[in-house]
């Protein structure tokens, strides 16, 4: 059978349907690790406390936490298994970051079982909690990069930059009560929450820039409450006192409460976007069905309708007929059979001119969306490839890199991703008499 017009835009509109079909199995996917981080991160704010209070405090919560996050983490694991499965279209890279976050899912029985014992530090237990979180993260990170459907794109790379915030929130949260039930101040974990909360701050203002306009709202309003306020006094209250001063450890169940009600907003803005997902993909399937119904349906009158000239070219041309004239299109002033014919041919060009200029003209629209999708992620990848380029090369902390960044940036009046694709732009040579400065 020969290749037909109808038959590659029917296979491109089936294949169109394939890829929403994917992604509405990877948007279940990324509310699954959703909730599994969301569990981790209380309890690591608890065990935090607990650990630096010897024990002492935070048991019950701690306990508590652990016991809710169990069952979601056996979802996941259902979850995962089902990616293996071709109908998913799961990625290479997508596979090998889900071997990541099971690898560290593998070790979680063990940790868990030395914080019973008291074994590690309450830092120890954060990074070890942080590191298995930051696999997730960067699970869900690919899933939205993979993602080429714009107006779903857009709203994934909201949910991208909320995780992250929340999970910056979340380090926040168990830094500051580790401090607090310590009941003495420290310098690096001062600078720690320093950081978090820059972190928190880019992170939350990408998601402000590419979320719904109603979860925008909600979150700006969310920053005006008591709350926020009273975490600003903490806040204050933990970065200023001087290293090895004394800090009120009973401030350490007010620090979780306080910060455990921002996160819950966050976790509420993460649950409605993950629904606003769902309606995106539904929303996206539905009409790609109904783009495909109609394409086929014009194709199919149009095969069932040739222009009327056509007729009289086949009898023209049939060789059993005496042809009596040459095929002419009829005049404008000729019978009325003749307009109707014309007036019915006209109308089936007119509806599939209509229906190509409608997908032409939304597929533009979503061609800007997607750009801009893509732009802020690929920022994202650029800067922290520089990142890592400064540390490895540099030996600096992440955070100091990111900072030497960020003041060439304010130095030069320059764009920060036009700074980290210079960075990556230099030779190594470069660095070798940069290093022994750096460390300095």
């Amino acid at each position: 059978m020969s290749l037909s017009v109808s038959q590659l835009v029917l296979r491109a509109k089936q294949l169109e349907i394939d890829a929403v079909g994917h992604l509405m199995g990877r948007v279940e996917l990324v509310d699954a690790i959703g909730q599994l981080v969301h569990a981790l991160q209380r309890e690591r704010g608890a065990t935090s406390i607990f650990l630096a209070s010897g024990g002492q405090r935070f048991e019950e919560e701690r306990l508590t936490a652990l016991a809710a996050a169990q069952p979601i983490e056996a979802s996941l694991r259902d979850l995962l298994a089902r990616q293996l499965e071709p109908a998913q279209g799961s990625t290479a890279r997508m596979l090998s970051l889900m071997a990541w976050v099971l690898l560290d899912l593998d070790a979680l029985a063990e940790l868990r079982l030395r914080i019973d014992q008291r074994q590690p530090s309450a830092h120890e237990a954060v990074a070890a909690f942080s590191r298995l979180i930051a696999g997730m993260v960067e699970l869900v990170f690919h899933v939205a990069d993979a993602a080429a459907l714009p107006g779903i794109s857009r709203l994934l790379v909201a949910f991208v930059h909320l995780v992250q915030g929340k999970e910056a929130a979340g380090q926040e949260r168990a830094v500051g009560a580790q401090l607090f039930a310590s009941g003495t101040s420290e310098e690096a974990e001062q600078q720690r929450i320093v950081h978090l909360i820059d972190a928190q701050e880019r992170s939350l203002g990408v998601f402000e820039e590419f979320a719904e306009p109603a979860l925008r709202t909600r979150w700006q309003q969310h920053q005006l409450t008591p709350t926020c306020a009273q975490l600003e006094r903490l806040r204050r209250t933990l970065c200023t006192a001087r290293p090895g001063a004394r800090l009120d450890s009973s401030l350490s169940a007010l620090w979780f409460d306080i910060t455990s009600e921002r996160i819950s907003e966050m976790w509420s803005l993460q649950i409605e976007l993950v629904q606003c997902l769902r309606q995106a993909c539904e929303a996206q399937l539905t009409a790609t069905r109904q783009d495909l119904q109609d394409s086929e349906g014009l194709l199919q009158r149009l095969r069932d309708n040739p222009p009327p000239h056509t007729h009289a070219v086949d009898r023209f041309f049939n060789a059993a007929e005496q042809p009596d004239a040459a095929p002419v299109l009829p005049s404008m002033h000729e019978g009325a059979a003749a307009s109707s014919a014309n007036t019915a041919h006209e109308a089936q060009v007119s509806s599939l001119v209509e229906l190509l200029q409608t997908q032409s003209s939304r597929l533009a629209s979503m061609e800007v969306e997607l750009d801009a999708a893509r732009r802020a992620l690929h920022e994202r990848k650029v800067i922290e490839r520089a990142k890592g380029a400064l540390m490895s090369r540099l030996g600096l902390s992440e955070e100091a890199a990111f900072r030497s960044l960020q003041k060439a940036s304010m130095d030069h009046n320059r764009r920060l991703l036009d700074v980290a694709e210079a960075t990556l732009a230099l030779p190594d040579v470069f660095f070798t008499g940069q290093a022994g400065t750096a460390r300095k």
